[in-house]
């Protein structure tokens, strides 16, 4: 079920530096070097697998950005918000 806005609220206050980005829950993350956002990207990979929730991303040298939408529900979901805290706790 999609979240309403007043319940995307909620969550976005527990989670530190995720907005709405084009009905996205979207996050920049920034590190060291190259070999560390590989590892991170990784570390979420096989975490995302295990929920079978994929996220949207893209990696230049030090910097990944993430987009979490469920589309096969067209919104913003309880999964995405789920994934989004596991993300952060992989965060180095």
């Amino acid at each position: 079920m999609i979240l309403s806005d007043t319940q995307l609220e909620r969550h976005l206050e527990d989670l530190k530096e995720w907005k709405i980005k084009d009905g996205k829950l979207f996050k920049e993350f920034k590190f060291l070097d190259f070999d560390k956002a590989f590892e991170f990207m990784s570390l979420v990979a096989i975490m995302a697998e295990a929920m079978d929730h994929h996220p949207e991303w893209s990696n230049v040298y030090n910097k990944v950005e993430i987009n979490l939408v469920t589309h096969s529900e067209g919104g913003i979901t309880q999964l995405d918000i789920d994934l989004a805290k596991q993300i952060d706790s992989k965060y180095l």
